[in-house]
């Protein structure tokens, strides 16, 4: 042995990488009809396309027919065999000359588990799995459309010299024959019969890609992941094993077989299993889950008689403080070395995008996405992702903080939120260096500072009460005093004002809906202060008439869009007597703010992008609360049509099932009765079936 290692000595060693990032897209096209030297690289490719599960590929390349090496009238006499002497726009050679080749795939090696494709660079070796090896040949399909021309015009003439002999053709016996029971053996041979090889290949769809050169910014993007994102070796766990660790995945230990016990989905997370691990693996866990919690809940998931001191030393470790709500930090999310399961970017570029989203939301409440995006440069998928884990999308205002401020918190615990005030300075010091902006940049457009304490909908809505009772009191002190000071006074008694409510006062506005107003606001419509001028009634908060009309007419149609809602009004008003018409002017927003005023919300339904719908169309309220215990099964449907707008029953009634355990047939056909309509197999909330 040492004689050889003297023989041998071992000259340079190579760190050797895995990357990941291409492992199941990458492919090795081979040329064999073609040598080395003659590459396709500066031919003009006019189409590509892929199946991806048969991995065939199909090249569609232009021909040089100006060069000196290209026969002319071959390629006139190959288009004219091929498309014939018409045009049509189905005609595979446009310009009545061959003028472009296709070359088809075949797998060279069904088994590429050990080949790979690798780049050296600085002293590295970076591998990457190849998933294909395939071999381009030319295609001559259009030989087959030639000669299907030439049967086609032998058919023609030959029906052509039959349909001169008028002898009337003999009535002939048809005998029918029933077929047998197909055997397994049958079948058997059937399945692996050539025919049926080619159906099943026939019904992958193709899938048309874009071509990019070998010189093309996106080829030079792309071909940067063929480098493994992570900078250390020892981290790469698949190319360093110890030899018992080699030894032992050569020849595995052999294992007693274990009953396993039924694994639950991966989305529910068991409580009674979550308090047996330590407080911070608890904390982490529930952050992980929930994304954004505020302390008082997340005590609350916590076992009874946990120390809050602890909890707020545990949760410090794995999430950040974002208006006084505690937001999972972007590292336990995406960890090291690890890449977005949308795009394959990597796990540090993720996190200073997600880290700049939640930055922005310490100094406001609604982000723009198309704004977000620009800055951080990220693909839409992983901008989304960002945004849904801590806000919700609202119309015309972005996405929303998904909670509201916890002032509480931030005056409770004064150290802590100065603590993480000083970590998102430190934060966004960084984070200035990476998008270069600047602070004031932001604040400028905004004009809101971080610390504003945001107030929500049912808090204006509140002061617009009292602010409308104090005009109603005021006014009404004012008649009664010129009242008094008439010298003409008449004999017949004083006209009561709550009988001219809508003539000479300012009625009290009704009290708010137990239910709440979701989110701070009348669905966009923020309430504003009551003004009333001249006797005039408050034209933005809804009388009692208004209300009571409203909450009926839900009670009766459970949904309904705001163009039924118009409708149905109309019709209320015009039943009416003449002259008794207690509502006065009724904006859209009036009647909106009504309906969230009567046990109702907004259903936010994705409708698709050609949708035919008007606006009131798309808006559609359901009936949230009536009191009884079937207000949970519609609200389960309601989060349904929030995701889609169109479900299957089966998907209804499965998703009850898991929810309230098993659901009984009437209790489907009820929610869908009430709520929902059908169409070709498809049930809709009522009102939005599209065309």
């Amino acid at each position: 042995m040492a004689s050889g290692d003297d023989n041998d000595p071992v000259i340079e060693e190579i760190d050797v990488y895995l990357a990941k990032s291409l492992a199941e897209k990458l492919y090795l096209l081979q040329y064999p009809v073609r040598p080395s030297t003659m590459t396709y690289d500066n031919v003009e490719h006019l189409a590509a396309k892929i199946k991806p599960k048969q991995q065939r590929v199909e090249l569609q390349m232009a021909m040089n027919t100006t060069s000196p090496n290209y026969c002319r009238s071959k390629g006139e006499q190959i288009a004219l065999n091929v498309d014939g002497t018409t045009y049509e726009e189905s005609n595979t050679y446009s310009v009545k000359m061959m003028d472009k080749q296709t070359f088809s795939s075949i797998q060279a090696t069904t088994n590429t588990s050990r080949y790979a494709a690798a780049v050296f660079r600085k002293g590295e070796l970076h591998v990457t799995p190849l998933t294909g090896i395939l071999q381009m040949r030319p295609s001559f399909a259009y030989l087959d459309k030639a000669d299907n021309k030439t049967r086609e015009r032998e058919a023609a003439n030959e029906g052509g010299d039959s349909s001169q002999d008028e002898a009337e053709e003999e009535a002939k016996t048809i005998s029918v024959r029933f077929a047998r029971p197909e055997s397994e053996q049958a079948r058997q041979k059937r399945i692996q019969s050539y025919e049926f090889l080619q159906k099943k290949q026939a019904e992958e769809p193709w899938i048309q890609l874009q071509y990019h050169g070998v010189k093309d910014g996106r080829s030079e993007h792309e071909r940067q992941y063929l480098f493994c994102q992570c900078a250390d070796a020892s981290q790469n766990s698949e190319l360093v094993k110890t030899p018992k660790e080699y030894l032992s995945m050569l020849m595995p230990p052999l294992t007693e077989e274990k009953v396993v016990k039924p694994v639950g989905p991966s989305n529910v997370l068991s409580m009674a299993q979550l308090r047996t691990l330590p407080l911070g693996e608890q904390i982490k866990t529930l952050m992980k889950n929930v994304k954004a919690i505020q302390f008082a809940n997340l005590m609350g998931l916590l076992a009874s008689g946990t120390d809050s001191t602890a909890v707020l030393r545990c949760i410090q470790q794995v999430a950040l403080l974002v208006q006084g709500n505690w937001v999972v930090k972007s590292d336990v999310l995406y960890p090291k070395n690890t890449c977005s399961p949308h795009s394959g970017v990597p796990a540090e570029v993720l996190c200073r995008g997600r880290d700049f989203i939640m930055w922005r939301f310490t100094m406001e409440r609604s982000l723009m996405r198309k704004e977000v995006a620009a800055m951080i440069k990220l693909p839409p998928e992983d901008v989304k992702e960002f945004l849904e884990q801590v806000a919700v999308p609202r119309v015309n205002r972005g996405w929303e903080f998904l909670l509201p401020a916890d002032v509480d918190f931030v005056k409770k615990h004064s150290d802590v939120a100065h603590r993480q005030q000083m970590l998102w300075l430190g934060i966004q010091s960084k984070l200035e260096k990476v998008f270069s902006f600047s602070k004031d940049d932001f604040l400028s457009k905004n004009c809101q500072h971080p610390e504003v304490v945001h107030v929500g909908g049912n808090q204006r809505l509140k002061v617009a009460q009292e602010r409308a009772q104090e005009k109603h009191t005021a006014l009404q002190k004012e008649l009664d005093a010129k009242r008094a000071a008439s010298i003409h006074i008449k004999q017949e008694p004083l006209i009561d004002l709550e009988d001219e409510r809508m003539d000479t006062s300012c009625p009290p506005p009704p009290p708010p809906s137990s239910s709440g107003v979701p989110n701070g606001s009348l669905n966009g419509y923020p309430t504003a202060a009551v003004e009333c001028a001249n006797g005039g009634s408050p034209s933005n908060v809804p009388s009692q008439e208004l209300l009571d009309f409203v909450s009926s007419t839900f009670r009766k149609n459970h949904v309904l869009t705001l163009n039924e809602l118009k409708r149905l009004f109309s019709l209320h008003v015009a039943s009416m007597p003449a002259g008794r018409i207690p509502f006065g002017p009724v904006s859209d927003h009036l009647l909106q703010d009504a309906v969230l005023l009567s046990h109702c919300k907004q259903i936010m339904v994705p409708f698709p992008a050609l949708t035919t719908a008007s606006a009131d169309e798309q808006k559609v309220f359901g009936l949230w609360e009536t009191g009884e215990d079937f207000d949970k099964h519609r609200r389960l449907l309601y989060e349904l049509f929030s995701k889609n707008y169109r479900v299957r029953r089966t998907v209804v009634q499965a998703r009850l099932t898991e929810e309230f355990g098993n659901a009984s047939k009437a209790d489907v056909d009820r929610l869908l009765k009430e709520c929902c309509s059908s169409s070709a197999g498809m049930w809709y909330l009522k009102g939005t079936i599209q065309s």
